[in-house]
């Protein structure tokens, strides 16, 4: 049974992500030791991936359901995509947080951020961003910023190619705790021809960001519950009826 949040979207995925001050090592023994570690606990997590800035240790993609660990110069980033149950992909990123600062040698100094992101795709067959527009904006003052007069000569072709609103907003006092709301539509061309992305989902993120300093690396932890919990309450109270429901009715109704 997918999560509540899963039932709303074609794909729900909760990633996370350590940035850090100072490079990672890179040395092959390290690297493997740690992916072995994490391949013992998630036996499915076997494919390990070269690129130019990444080492990555994936399970299948071919499954609806999927995990990805990948090491960067200076992050740590995670992925459960389609998790059956929130703390399932909780225990995921809880488990990294633990193994990593050991096998990777991280200081509490070494924190610049913990980060963790709920991200919706919806399938949208139409112009993306002219979906975003007329479900978010309308007949807002907002919206009518794009809408031109018919008496405006020479833009009788004009459309709408770009709208992919990001909203912030500070959670503490002194701004070590942040949320982002973020609509993703897929990139065009200098023309605004949008087919070879014709097949790509409309991406709705809540990113919950916590900054660092911290003072022993076991607070990492506890700033994950943290984190976890002010995002599962954005997602349920803001950004599902405010954000994604609007959208997802727009495509659904036949606008799009």
């Amino acid at each position: 049974m997918p999560t509540s949040y899963g039932a709303l979207c074609t794909d729900f995925y909760v990633n996370q992500k350590l940035a850090l001050k100072l490079d990672l090592p890179g040395e092959r023994e390290t690297i493997l030791h740690l992916f072995d570690r994490i391949r013992r606990s998630e036996p499915a997590m076997e494919r390990f991936r070269r690129f130019d800035d990444e080492l990555a240790l994936e399970s299948s993609r071919r499954e609806a359901e999927y995990k990805w660990l990948a090491l960067r110069r200076t992050s740590i980033r995670t992925g459960h995509v389609n998790p059956q149950s929130m703390e399932q992909a909780y225990r995921f990123h809880r488990l990294v947080l633990e193994v990593c600062p050991f096998h990777l040698t991280i200081s509490p100094l070494d924190v610049d951020y913990l980060e963790l992101l709920f991200g919706f795709d919806l399938e949208c067959a139409g112009n993306h961003d002219e979906v975003v527009y007329d479900a978010l904006m309308g007949q807002s003052p907002l919206g009518k910023l794009l809408r031109l007069p018919q008496a405006f000569r020479g833009v009788e072709g004009a459309k709408i190619i770009d709208v992919q609103p990001v909203f912030g907003m500070q959670l503490s006092p002194g701004g070590e705790l942040q949320a982002f709301f973020e609509v993703k539509t897929r990139q065009r061309g200098r023309r605004g021809n949008a087919r070879r992305y014709r097949n790509e989902p409309i991406s709705i993120f809540l990113t919950i960001r916590r900054y660092g300093p911290i003072s022993d690396i076991k607070d990492l932890g506890q700033d994950f519950n943290q984190l976890k919990d002010c995002a599962e309450l954005l997602a349920t109270e803001r950004l599902v009826p405010d954000l994604l429901t609007p959208i997802a009715r727009h495509i659904t109704s036949g606008s799009a």
